[in-house]
């Protein structure tokens, strides 16, 4: 039997004793059932409840949204790490991903709290689908005046499918609102797990807002897999190279900072860090 009353809630990406992304984690003998993991991450209601069952010296790790399972989730697979390394001491373990393969996260504590950092799957990335970005505009209520006119919008991948979009003013990132059920049909027609709108400051920091309307949630305060998707495609493209930090939910009254750096390699993985907290 599996029930919420099991779960461990921990913020991962918190930015010092604040904020960070809510996750259940749950580590069982051996996983529970489909139903039964899709019926605790409902219960739970975060944006993300992860499961994971040890193999030999590794982990068989799931992911599931309040509606349904997600291929890879980053704040999800820190908070986990944090709860290994609390279970088990500091150090690296390897995770074996029912959708997205090998992943691996190591953890350290740090005072109070854990510092984890994970190691995405390989990265790529693709010009979106035809229509697609025209149709997140309208979504989102944005105009070709508001786009980055450096950054072009492109659908990212580091575990999941990111569509990412650039805006050139951070006060239009500030006022983003959609339509959930709007936001879900697309994204669940184009196989888009967030929509992430984001501004690149002038002192290098990306300011981020991630639409999860295909997991049933309007927005996530911080987004690992999107980071990580973003790191990729800024080294693969040659744009930017080495270490990315990201402020996410403030404009929702969650702070968060994650950081990502693109491991070297046309493909290569991402390694995205960050702090958690018990909540």
């Amino acid at each position: 039997m599996c029930s919420s009353d099991l779960v461990q809630r921990l913020a991962a990406f918190a930015d010092g004793d604040l904020g960070g992304n809510p996750a259940g984690v749950v580590i069982r003998d051996s996983l529970p059932d489909v139903e039964t993991m899709q019926d605790v991450a409902r219960e739970v209601g975060y944006s993300e409840t992860v499961f994971a069952a040890p193999v030999g010296n590794r982990w068989s790790v799931r992911y599931f949204a309040p509606v349904g399972e997600v291929p890879f989730c980053g704040h999800a697979t820190v908070a986990l790490g944090a709860a290994l390394g609390q279970a088990h001491g500091a150090g690296a373990f390897h995770l074996d991903t029912f959708a997205a393969g090998p992943v691996e996260v190591r953890a350290e504590a740090e005072g109070d709290h854990w510092q984890v950092e994970l190691t995405s799957p390989p990265a790529h990335h693709d010009a979106p689908l035809a229509g697609t970005v025209a149709r997140a505009m309208l979504l989102f209520g944005l105009t070709g005046a508001d786009l980055d006119p450096t950054l072009r919008p492109i659908c990212a991948h580091a575990g999941a499918d990111h569509l990412i979009i650039s805006l050139h003013d951070r006060s239009r990132l500030a006022t983003m609102t959609y339509d959930l059920s709007e936001g879900a049909a697309l994204m669940r027609e184009v196989g888009l797990v967030t929509i992430s709108l984001i501004h690149v400051a002038q002192d290098g920091i990306v300011h981020a807002r991630n639409a999860f309307a295909s997991g049933g949630v309007i927005e996530d305060p911080a987004t690992g897999a999107a980071a990580a998707a973003l790191a990729g495609w800024w080294r693969d493209a040659d744009l930017r190279h080495g270490r990315i930090e990201i402020a996410q939910g403030h404009d929702m009254g969650v702070p968060s900072r994650l950081f990502a750096t693109a491991l070297p390699g046309q493909g290569a993985g991402v390694r995205v860090a960050g702090r958690v907290r018990v909540i």
